[in-house]
């Protein structure tokens, strides 16, 4: 199963970071920079990996990776 939205869809499901910048197609360094603001709200990852609520944060703030609104 694969986490990409070329068919519109985006499975939710807990990422880590890398996993989370690989699909934003960021660098480690913009990928902080951008989650920086509302690091607070993301809180601690839980096992290396942000978990599937914090996906949605992540996903609410910065959009669905991939999907390109019109």
């Amino acid at each position: 199963m694969s986490n990409k939205v070329g068919d519109g869809k985006f499975l939710l499901r807990a990422y880590t970071p890398k996993e989370m910048r690989n699909m934003y197609g960021v660098s480690p360094h913009i990928f902080k920079k951008w989650i920086e603001g509302f690091q607070n709200e993301i809180g601690e990852l839980k096992a290396n990996s942000y978990t599937i609520a914090q996906v949605k944060i992540i996903i609410d703030k910065l959009g669905v990776p991939g999907i390109v609104e019109s």
